[in-house]
């Protein structure tokens, strides 16, 4: 049973090492000559949708994570099912991904200035810049020159690290995609924006243990007020709680800080605080939001850099 178990395993190690690479490198002035006013064309309808939907940057920043982490950043998120084959957006982690809508938007415009020239998968990885942006947080040059994916499969939605993970589980799934531990604590910083149903940290708050019906890692107030919103037999399809409860609108440290008062809101949040390694870096960026915004930039780069697709979609739901 164990030989299976890691034969199993080492099996899906391989999937996903064979899925990414580097492919060819990118450049922030890729499209300089192509379609200059590319990224000018996705923040505007970035900015537009925010104005209209606060929720709108959280929603585009968990998408691209969802969509670099399989398959590489080859917006393989965005195509819609065909058939009886499902595609990753009806995958069960990507269920509650929203705001489709604002790429197919950018998507027009930028091709009203350069038909076929920019790729689904750039857009994705600007339209999530401009929302950390956008909502307070840094801004920076984003590499450029992927290419959208052909392949779309929901079943491989289970690579997606769950909010239940613990540290070694993390570790693993981050490391597999050459990210470090480091990587693992920045990019989970964009835990200051967003919201979370119900199901997602049930788990903590309603038959934790034999012992204690309650994470009691986490802080008691703030318990007691999940379970208010979220009973056990709870039957408000939308209830939940937004990640960062101070400034969920803003992009932050905000994450660290509430993380150090046990106000994490997941397992895998939670799971930061349980070596000295990672919880060293939250303290620190809990400390010092420049230096998480300096960190984050350069986790969001390399997370950037893993690419697996061969075409530029025209329609970001289909492929050519």
């Amino acid at each position: 049973m164990k030989a299976a178990a890691m034969a199993s395993m080492i099996t899906a190690s391989l999937l996903v090492f064979s899925l990414l690479h580097l492919g060819n490198a990118l450049s922030v002035d890729y499209y300089a000559k192509t379609c200059p006013d590319a990224e000018r064309a996705v923040t505007a309808a970035v900015k537009k949708a925010i104005a209209n939907d606060n929720t709108v940057p959280a929603a585009l920043l968990r998408m691209h994570f969802h969509d670099c982490f399989i398959r590489g950043c080859d917006a393989s998120v965005l195509l819609n099912s065909k058939g009886g084959e499902k595609a990753e957006k009806d995958g069960p982690p990507n269920i509650s991904l929203h705001a489709f809508y604002v790429i197919d938007h950018a998507k027009r415009a930028v091709e009203k200035l350069c038909p076929g020239v920019v790729s689904c998968a750039d857009i994705l990885a600007l339209a999530a810049r401009d929302s950390v942006a956008l909502s307070g947080g840094p801004a920076w040059e984003v590499p450029q020159g992927r290419r959208d994916g052909r392949v779309s499969r929901a079943n491989e939605t289970n690579q997606l690290p769950a909010p239940t993970f613990n540290l070694t589980q993390l570790k693993q799934s981050f490391s597999q995609r050459r990210l470090s531990t480091k990587d693992l604590v920045v990019l989970s910083g964009g835990h200051t924006l967003g919201f979370a149903h119900c199901s997602s940290f049930q788990n903590r708050i309603h038959n934790f243990n034999a012992t204690t019906d309650a994470d009691p890692t986490l802080d008691p107030s703030f318990a007691a007020r999940l379970r208010r919103i979220c009973p056990v037999h709870n039957k408000v399809r939308n209830a939940g709680s937004a990640m960062d409860t101070v400034t969920p609108a803003v992009f932050d440290n905000a994450y660290y800080e509430l993380l150090l008062r046990g106000r994490g809101l997941f397992s895998s949040d939670e799971a930061l605080l349980t070596h000295p390694k990672t919880q060293g870096f939250v303290s620190h960026f809990a400390s010092s939001q420049e230096d998480f915004f300096k960190a984050f930039v350069k986790s969001m780069v390399r997370m950037g850099n893993l690419q697996g697709g061969e075409e530029v979609r025209k329609d970001c739901r289909v492929v050519n």
